[in-house]
């Protein structure tokens, strides 16, 4: 959410409860920012519609109908690719750096190829790990 003239997460600005299990109470610390948290979980990709009081937000919690979770799948998808993103762009990286200490002497051809092997099985190894995080999840908001 944008506060301060920065984005801030939450709990920065508020502190959240959970006074019943289907609503979630956010009391915000300044009231300058009631209206900016609102924004914030109006606008949210979650599906929130928060009714102010004071300083006090009550966000009832939609009913997960079959809709609503296959929207909360997709969201979990999303965040399932920047996952790999993020770790394609380290494996990037390190390529990148093993191939200038090859090409600069620091190792040998034999050594970068080894070590090139080695980030590529990590890769995989963490990638197959986000997804099978993603299929859990997927598995557990859609069942009934």
């Amino acid at each position: 959410m944008k506060a301060y003239g920065s984005e801030m997460p939450l709990n920065q600005v508020a502190g959240v409860s959970v006074p019943e299990p289907r609503m979630l109470s956010v009391t915000v610390w300044d009231k300058s920012q009631v209206s900016a948290v609102e924004r914030a979980l109006r606008e949210s990709r979650l599906g929130l519609n928060p009714i102010v009081d004071g300083m006090t937000m009550r966000i009832p919690l939609p009913p997960l109908t079959e809709e609503r979770r296959k929207e909360l799948v997709k969201v979990a998808g999303g965040y399932s690719e920047q996952a790999k993103i993020a770790v394609r762009n380290v494996r990037r990286d390190a390529m990148d750096t093993l191939k200038s200490l090859e090409k600069d002497g620091g190792m040998g051809e034999d050594e970068q190829k080894a070590y090139s092997s080695d980030v590529q099985k990590a890769t995989d190894d963490v990638i197959a790990n986000i997804d099978k995080a993603y299929e859990d999840k997927s598995a557990e908001i859609m069942q009934v």
